[in-house]
């Protein structure tokens, strides 16, 4: 057995959960590479960083080769970077701005994994970031909640190519960070009433700071190994059941 320390791939860790994920592993000796637009300088001594802008395919290659020069095995990636989109209407987002939304939240990650799967590296566990608004379809969360659905059925698609390697999509709840701070600007909980849901959640224990869910999520690593490689889980399914019945019944539904 290799003495080596274990190592995770984590996309989008300059901040948010990607940065509470790479506190947590480093705490639990981890070796950390991570990749990012905006760089990691928050833990610039104690990660292997590049630079990377996900919406540009052609540099994805070139910034992997460089930060995953020499590794022979990943026991995580984290394929965690994304973005949010405007909250609006389908009727009113044009397919111009969905493509770049997919292009980030999807596409990227296909590159990644397409790289990886080339790279001959061994890999125990991949977990894309997901959300509850891939199943939920409450109004207002179009292009993300797309983009989300398309990243869990990329998974799935995944795991017949990765048959070594247990692959999931996960939600991880509210988590604190600057996507909840433009949703809790947002006032239009008449037209989107998913909006009041978090707002209400400011100042709560539903809404966790990004180390707080980096916690729960790495809790939840060896459950998520219980469900068939490919799957669409929510972290809240395994830790937070209540919690999880709850979401499911407070849909925003058409019509209503």
């Amino acid at each position: 057995m290799s003495n080596e320390s274990p190592r995770a791939l984590i996309t989008g860790n300059s901040s948010g959960l990607g940065l509470g994920l790479s506190h947590a592993l480093l705490d639990r000796g981890y070796q950390v590479h991570g990749c990012s637009r905006r760089g990691c300088a928050a833990l610039a001594d104690r990660v292997v960083d590049v630079h990377c802008d996900l919406s540009d395919f052609d540099t994805i290659g070139p910034a992997l080769d460089q930060l995953l020069a020499g590794v022979e095995r990943l026991d995580l990636v984290a394929l965690n970077a994304g973005i949010l989109g405007e909250i609006e209407d389908m009727s009113r987002m044009s397919v111009a701005r969905l493509a770049e939304i997919m292009d980030i939240n999807v596409w990227s990650n296909k590159v990644i994994l397409d790289w990886l799967l080339d790279s001959g590296i061994a890999i125990d566990q991949i977990v894309a970031i997901s959300s509850g608004a891939a199943v939920l379809g409450n109004r207002g969360w179009g292009g993300y909640a797309l983009s989300k659905a398309t990243l869990n059925m990329l998974c799935r698609l995944y795991a017949h190519e990765f048959p070594d390697t247990h692959v999931a999509a996960i939600a991880p709840g509210l988590i604190d960070t600057r996507i909840i701070d433009t949703l809790c600007d947002l006032k239009d909980t008449e037209r989107f009433p998913a909006l009041a849901r978090i707002h209400a959640a400011r100042g709560t224990e539903a809404l966790l700071s990004p180390a707080a869910a980096a916690e729960r999520l790495l809790e939840a690593l060896p459950a998520l190994k219980d469900f068939e490689s490919g799957s669409f889980v929510d972290v809240r399914q395994i830790l937070a059941p209540e919690e999880y019945e709850e979401l499911m019944a407070a849909r925003n539904r058409p019509g209503r």
